[in-house]
């Protein structure tokens, strides 16, 4: 009994601590940017398409769009490859290569940013490059990177869906003159759209939270959004590029872009509660 109440307790402090700790970084974010928005101007903060802290002048619309266009980009390339993949892997993988599989792709999750900056850097800027009006540095090369950066994210999770889903929901389907491939797409995916679907939110949290490796092949330019071919800023490497040296307002003005990229972070996994909810009541 005296076990059981420790062992309680203990799990309630892990978990306060948790929560407590989500709450300072709230605390801390808001405290210090809400502050340099309300004298930035609301409007003028995040419509504004001109970032030149020498003038204090802090508009970070185009790095808004900047992170939105290189997530996006990640999210087509990657989201499609890492679900096909994981149904490979639950339904056709034979099992000498199984183990080799799951290793690899787990051993893409450990990898660090700033390696994967290196690849983009040394391969897929030299090859983008070779496109006409391109110098390799652009939203598709940090889109391309990206996007194999959240597959081991969305294939460990969507993978983990499909197994759980009760075995007897594809042998029915197929009793019932379905394909196997019918029965995959119809059935087991439907059935594991929740996993599926956190599997997608993950790596939208990695792709737009991301900066070593988008640092080092958008380009890094303070403006909007010209092309797939242009280079581009996102948020999180604005702060990076600026943090060390800002002070001032310039220093609250990366805090606040912490508090809208927290806040963008925030409305996606809302949203996709939301959707998830609405979908079990149907």
């Amino acid at each position: 009994m005296i076990k059981e109440k420790l062992m309680h307790a203990v799990f309630f402090i892990a978990a306060c601590t948790s929560i407590l700790a989500v709450a300072l970084i709230c605390l801390f974010l808001f405290a210090n940017g809400i502050p340099a928005i309300q004298e930035i101007g609301v409007f003028k903060f995040l419509l504004g398409t001109r970032w030149k802290p020498g003038n204090n002048i802090f508009g970070i619309l185009p790095m808004i769009m900047g992170s939105i266009y290189v997530t996006a980009g990640a999210i087509i390339i990657g989201v499609p490859i890492g679900i096909m993949t994981s149904i490979f892997m639950a339904e056709y993988c034979p099992r000498k290569i199984y183990g080799f599989l799951k290793s690899a792709t787990e051993l893409l999750a450990g990898i660090p940013s700033v390696v994967y900056g290196f690849f983009g850097l040394t391969v897929l800027v030299p090859l983008i490059r070779k496109l006409p009006h391109s110098k390799g540095t652009s939203i598709l090369t940090a889109s391309i990177l990206l996007g194999i950066m959240i597959l081991p994210t969305i294939i460990g999770v969507t993978e983990a869906a499909l197994r759980a889903v009760p075995r007897s929901y594809y042998e029915g389907s197929l009793a019932l003159g379905a394909t196997q491939e019918r029965s995959i797409f119809r059935v087991m995916l439907p059935a594991a759209k929740s996993g599926v679907l956190a599997g997608v939110v993950l790596g939208i949290g990695r792709a737009i939270g991301e900066t070593m490796a988008v640092v080092m092949v958008a380009g890094n330019q303070a403006r909007m959004p010209a092309g797939l071919l242009k280079g581009v800023r996102t948020m999180t490497t604005n702060i990076v590029l600026e943090m060390g040296y800002a002070a001032d307002l310039h220093r609250g003005a990366l805090i606040a872009t912490g508090v809208v990229l927290f806040v963008f972070i925030l409305i996606i996994n809302f949203s996709v509660s939301m959707l998830n909810r609405r979908k079990e009541h149907e």
